[in-house]
């Protein structure tokens, strides 16, 4: 399945999944695990909805123990120093650890590969190629973020 099906399908997810609300979402019963089975603007595996709506509650825990899930994540900001050149790899030690973190707190189908796609759109990691006007638009955003705490 290619990244570019699933941003194509994402306003179908977002309609299907409530707005993307991981507390709506976390309390989704088998009546709307079968209504999204019908719903042929998302993907219709019944592992990975069922995923979703596991995973959508092990985000209400990480909120209630962290306090939010950026204090969560950006414990894993990948160092700009240390960061492989323009997009040339599809995981690091970084994508690694987060992965397993998340497995052993119960999350599915978040494999190192997929984290590091996350850890990119979320902004813990800026591989923009060298001369991209993206890489500095990027760049500049990190700069003005405040890290939560």
């Amino acid at each position: 399945m290619s990244w570019r099906l699933i941003l194509a399908k994402r306003e179908s997810f977002r309609r299907a999944f409530d707005g993307f609300d991981f507390h709506k979402t976390s309390r989704y019963d088998e009546r709307k695990v079968m209504v999204l089975l019908t719903d042929d603007g998302i993907v219709r595996h019944r592992g990975k909805i069922e995923a979703v709506i596991n995973n959508a509650g092990r985000a209400v825990e990480l909120r209630q123990e962290f306090g939010s899930l950026a204090a969560f994540f950006w414990r894993y900001e990948i160092d700009a120093a240390t960061a492989a050149p323009g997009q040339t790899v599809s995981m690091t030690p970084e994508s690694n650890a987060l992965s397993k973190d998340l497995k052993k707190r119960g999350w599915k189908f978040v494999g190192p590969t997929t984290v590091y796609a996350f850890m990119q759109a979320m902004g813990l990691v800026n591989d923009h190629a060298d001369g991209c006007v993206t890489a500095t638009e990027v760049a500049k955003a990190r700069r003005a973020f405040a890290k939560p705490l």
